[in-house]
């Protein structure tokens, strides 16, 4: 990673789209880009090596698999990554699996962590010659509703302005993109849930060979993992649970609480390579293009983790937002921008339904009864023994089609 930070180009003063944010999204869609011949920096706050440092998921839909070879980054993927045909659901114990290619029309899904797709865009960036700027500071959008914006930041001390055609905001809930816009111009939807996911990782062999979804009296719990040696496990806690009050210990024995007892027995606990809390909210801004800036990926929307529709959902913006630079630069498509928001609210709010949907179905609620249990299992009980219910889990887990532009 330190090679690709200290071949930061100089500055450039033009681009045709100036891209913020070098997570997978900004990556993947610069490196589509580049292969078209249409020009762009990227400008990144942190350094490349906090970026391959965050720790993701590693669930990856059909759509993207194929984005990311689009792309010409899918040679490791497609070597290491660990296809799954099949996921698996647990109720009180009892173990369900369901055959996702079979329900889906041939698709799966590949685990390859999120950390190693960002690692493969860098160096496929790097080879391309693109230009990423990182340790860009105080990032500033500016006349993003004129025809020729721009954007200012502050980089080794110094103040430095890059005029450019459009501006796609990578950069995350809290990044500068989405503030641009004028706040009466946002419309936003948003939904809290009063519960996080406690996530541990291990350098352990992954209990099972697919993921596995337990819905427990005592709460959620998933079995997932990143390789057949590196396991990723998850518990839900309460909302105010802080990652002081849990000791590797103490999660492991949580944890076999509440998957089935088969699993519970062959276990393989070990030492934490991380440990932390995430909390679980809904999140939609409508807004996702205003003037020539488009939003993307989580500066525009935030599902929670059940169903694994993050790092997919950015990667369908990053679909749509590419294929209409193509056509903008390539046709003087131009008529088409309005198109940009109305296919990707679409899928957006498709992927936020089944995200919510998997979120109700699996977890405890502290404010619900014995009744709202019962109507849990009752309704898990359709789906997995329902050809029909089968179809809608799997068609929606393995990612829908993305839509064309016209």
């Amino acid at each position: 990673m330190t090679e690709i930070e200290e071949t930061n180009h100089k500055a450039p003063t033009k681009t045709q789209v100036a891209i913020i944010g070098a997570g997978p999204s900004g990556l993947l869609l610069g490196q589509l880009l580049t292969k078209a011949g249409i020009d762009n920096v990227i400008l990144e706050r942190q350094t490349g090596e906090y970026v391959l440092g965050r720790i993701r998921a590693g669930v990856l839909e059909q759509g993207t698999v194929n984005l990311i070879r689009e792309a010409g980054a899918g040679a490791r993927m497609d070597k290491e990554g660990l296809i799954h045909t099949h996921t698996d659901f647990s109720f009180q114990g009892e173990h369900y699996q369901l055959d996702i290619e079979k329900y889906s029309g041939g698709k799966h899904v590949v685990v390859y962590g999120q950390t190693e797709v960002t690692r493969d865009l860098m160096e496929e960036r790097e080879k391309a010659g693109a230009i990423t700027i990182y340790e860009a500071d105080s990032v500033k959008l500016h006349d993003i509703e004129s025809d020729q914006p721009y954007v200012t930041y502050q980089h080794n001390d110094e103040l430095h302005r890059l005029d450019c055609d459009y501006i796609a905001g990578c950069d995350g809930f809290h990044g500068p993109s989405r503030k641009a816009i004028p706040s009466n111009k946002i419309e936003e939807y948003e939904k809290v849930y009063p519960f996080g996911w406690l996530g541990l990782m291990s350098d352990t062999p992954p209990v099972n060979d697919e993921l596995v979804y337990c819905a427990h009296e005592r709460g959620f719990a998933l079995c997932s993992m990143r390789s057949p040696t590196r396991s990723r496990y998850y518990i839900q806690v309460p909302d105010t649970d802080k990652i002081e009050n849990w000791t590797e210990e103490r999660f492991w024995k949580e944890l076999k609480r509440r998957i089935p007892p088969e699993m519970a027995e062959r276990l393989v606990t070990g030492p934490a390579l991380e440990m932390s809390i995430a909390p679980l909210r809904s999140y939609v801004c409508e807004t996702m293009q205003y003037g020539k800036l488009f939003l993307l990926g989580d500066s525009a929307h935030i599902v929670p983790p059940t169903g694994a529709k993050g790092l997919n959902l950015a990667a369908s913006d990053v679909d749509t937002a590419y294929r209409l630079f193509v056509k903008i630069y390539k046709e003087g498509r131009t008529d088409l921008i309005p198109r940009y928001q109305e296919i990707c609210l679409a899928r957006v709010w498709k992927a936020v339904r089944f995200s919510w949907w998997m979120t109700m179905l699996l977890h405890r609620f502290e404010s619900g009864g014995r009744f709202d249990f019962r109507v849990q299992q009752a309704e898990f009980d359709y789906f997995i023994h329902s050809d029909a219910g089968k179809t809608t889990i799997a068609e929606n887990y393995v990612g829908l089609p993305f839509e064309a532009l016209e």
